[in-house]
């Protein structure tokens, strides 16, 4: 052993003062490099001496990992810190401890969409800031710390925490446990207390940001283990958790055990509704598969867990996290870490990070996004443009166009215009360009039956005009169709236009026949003989002829009939013109009412219609009647209500002893008060007119001339016309 002795020291009452150190007591020095101190202040050197690795077993299944003793001088094994969550949800902690933990997420498959956020803020990936990056594969997204070797994958319904011992061991805590190969404390509260049970601690470790009544930590703690699960029914797993069994992952059950995953699968299968969630254990599984060095393509064994990239990605299980680009530098941190996701085709890479175009050459992005290989030219817009090697961008100038010829152009209608050159859109040419608008005017007016034709002959601008015959006939200066009568072509004869073509006009012919005059008319008409030029007389009409519940009658002008079911109703014949009218008279009957009645006295009126009888008590009063009013040929469209006055008055004659004569006295039934209203009528021609009627408002008996007779108040008929 080497002795280092320390001259000179006051100190006497410890061995070794200046390292402060007991007698006898090792401890480290420098290099790798120990010592003890041993008596009169004499140091001796001690050999730093490393134990052999020991192999262990790693609690979460993954393969341990040689990490360095506190001094950097030594190694020895231990497990990384490796927490994965999926499903509804499941996850295994840093020591492997999984549970299962009742929550609810609407939106597991499908419907949510990936993003990264910081400060309320979405950020464009991929991101990078302060050595933390952010990046997305199209199906997970990946948060790196290179230089502590974190990496965190997130995907839609799981995630994967990796962080190295050497710097998280014995260092974690919350729902991923504690990172010491340890699964007994993994259930621990933020206190430092052990929970019973991991589905207890996970209610006191919550997210800073959730704010709902119903995330709220318990006020006790309870210490004590759950009793047992409830007895479930049970139930088969679909057919897909076999996968995790199956020759698709066989390579793989001997680095990592799929037995959490297929628990995992199962309770998904038996206890969520939609079965893509079964996906998750699957590809939670293959990930750490991935991670252990096996790289599995077993989403080509599924439908309904089948990848889904752009056109211009393909699907890898394993590919970089950090995917190769143009601008990578040699000397830039990276980790070695892969994950499935859509990545540019082999032989390919991203130009740049944000683009997420895939190019086999580095170069250029030209203003489009297109990618451009260094020094390659090409026209954009009418520029030359060019990607330059050194600059790494595109430089455009812009095009030369050659001269253009002259052009002359003496045809009508022809004009020199500039126009773009069909080889060269970037360049313009003077051609001869017909423009109709500048053709001189043709005045020509074809004669009836014929249609102006316009023809543009083959290589010339400007139309010439032909007239042909139309398909039609020509009489008197008037078009006809085929088919149609033609008035006037023939004296009493019937003429109509036919399709026969006349060969010398191009028109078709007319064809004319002598008329066969009709004598026999319908009942209500007469034939009348013609008169003048007329070729055939014709019928006129000389009764009413009207229709009631489908039996038709005929009434001469001025006669009158009822039916014998209804004598209220009165037909009327009427003539306007030359025109016959049958009107119907409605008889609007006062109201009847049989309780005034003297007995015995109820019979119909002389018209057959109303009914009368004597009334006990007929004293001066108003009646209601509704009627339809008329006026010479014109009449309401609806019954009006007209009032009238009706009843007795207190009238009589008697000696006057005082005048030694008769004395009379004679009182009317009449209105008292009255105003007129308005009221518009149809009349038989169609024309609507205003007319004036008495509406009485109050009747009282009045005095008048007993020499005289007093008007009374009478009833009144509508008339409408059938």
């Amino acid at each position: 052993m080497e002795r280092i002795t320390k001259q000179g020291s006051n100190k006497t009452e410890l061995c070794c003062p200046d390292w402060e150190v007991a007698q006898n007591e090792t401890f480290f020095l420098c290099n790798c490099t120990m010592a003890r101190c041993i008596e009169n202040n004499t140091i001796e050197i001690v050999p730093y001496e490393c134990p052999p690795l020991e192999d262990i077993k790693c609690s979460n299944g993954k393969k341990p990992v040689p990490v360095y003793d506190e001094y950097y001088c030594c190694q020895y094994m231990a497990c990384d810190c490796v927490c994965e969550g999926w499903g509804d949800p499941h996850y295994i902690t840093f020591d492997g401890l999984s549970q299962v933990i009742t929550l609810k997420n609407h939106n597991l498959i499908g419907a949510a969409q990936l993003e990264a956020i910081k400060d309320g803020i979405t950020l464009t990936l991929p991101y990078s800031l302060g050595g933390v990056k952010v990046m997305s594969t199209g199906i997970n997204l990946v948060y790196e710390i290179p230089h502590l070797k974190v990496v965190i994958t997130f995907g839609i319904t799981g995630f994967t925490l990796n962080l190295p011992y050497e710097t998280f061991g014995r260092n974690t805590q919350g729902h991923c446990g504690t990172c010491n190969n340890n699964q007994a404390d993994d259930c621990m509260l933020p206190s430092g207390q052990l929970a019973g049970s991991c589905d207890v601690m996970a209610d006191y470790w919550l997210a800073h940001d959730i704010y709902q009544p119903s995330c709220q930590i318990p006020s006790v703690v309870p210490t004590s283990n759950p009793g047992p699960p409830p007895t479930m029914i049970p139930c088969k797993p679909d057919s897909m958790c076999d996968m995790l069994y199956s020759s698709v992952f066989a390579e793989c059950h001997a680095l990592v055990s799929p037995d959490r995953f297929y628990q995992g699968c199962a309770f998904d299968s038996c206890h969520v509704a939609n079965p893509a969630v079964e996906c998750t254990s699957l590809q939670t599984y293959a990930a750490a598969c991935g991670q252990a060095g096996v790289c599995l393509h077993w989403r080509n064994h599924t439908t309904l867990c089948s990848s889904d990239c752009p056109s211009t990605k393909v699907y890898k299980p394993c590919g970089p996290a950090e995917q190769p680009t143009c601008d990578d530098k040699a000397n830039e941190p990276t980790l070695n870490f892969t994950t499935e996701g859509c990545f540019c085709p082999d032989g390919t890479k991203l130009f740049n990070k944000d683009s997420g175009i895939c190019v086999s050459k580095c170069g250029c992005l030209d203003p489009e996004g297109n990618p451009r290989e260094f020094n390659e030219r090409f026209e954009y817009k009418c520029q030359n443009c060019i990607c330059e090697e050194a600059t790494k961008a595109v430089t455009c100038k812009p095009k030369v166009c050659p001269p253009s010829p002259t052009t002359n152009c003496s045809v009508p209608g022809f004009v020199v215009v500039n126009q773009t050159n069909p080889s060269d859109p970037c360049c313009s040419t003077l051609i001869c360009q017909c423009q109709s608008n500048t053709c001189p005017v043709y005045s020509m007016n074809c004669p009836v039956g014929y249609t102006p034709v316009i023809g543009v002959p083959e290589g010339k601008c400007c139309p010439e005009h032909t007239c042909e015959p139309k398909r039609v006939c020509v009489h008197k200066g008037i078009e006809y169709q085929p088919g149609l009568p033609i008035p006037g072509a023939g004296m009493c004869q019937d003429c109509s236009c036919t399709h026969e073509v006349d060969p010398h006009t191009g028109l078709f012919k007319i064809y004319c026949e002598y008329q066969q005059c009709n004598e026999k008319c319908d009942t209500g008409y007469e034939y009348v003989e013609p008169v003048g030029d007329e070729c055939c007389g014709k019928c006129v009409q000389t009764h009413c002829i009207f229709n009631i519940n489908g039996t038709k009658h005929i009434l001469k002008h001025g006669a009158s009939w009822s039916t014998t079911n209804n004598k209220c109703e009165h037909f009327t014949c009427i003539k306007s013109g030359d025109v016959f009218t049958a009107i119907s008279s409605q008889i609007i009957c006062p109201t009847f009412q049989e309780s005034i009645c003297q007995p015995d006295t109820i019979q119909t009126a002389a018209n057959g219609c109303c009914k009368t009888c004597v009334e006990r008590e007929k004293a001066c009063k108003l009646v209601s009647m509704r009627t339809l009013l008329t006026h010479k040929d014109c009449q309401s469209s609806e019954a009006v209500e007209v009032p009238y006055c009706e009843g007795s008055c207190n009238t009589f004659t008697k000696y006057s002893s005082a005048s030694d004569n008769m004395q009379h006295s004679c009182a009317c039934c009449k209105e008292t008060r009255f105003s007129n209203r308005t009221v518009d009528l149809l009349c038989l021609n169609g024309d609507v007119v205003h007319h004036s009627y008495i509406h009485v408002e109050a009747c009282g008996c009045g005095q008048t001339d007993c020499t005289r007779a007093a008007p009374l108040g009478r009833k009144r008929r509508s008339i409408s016309v059938v």
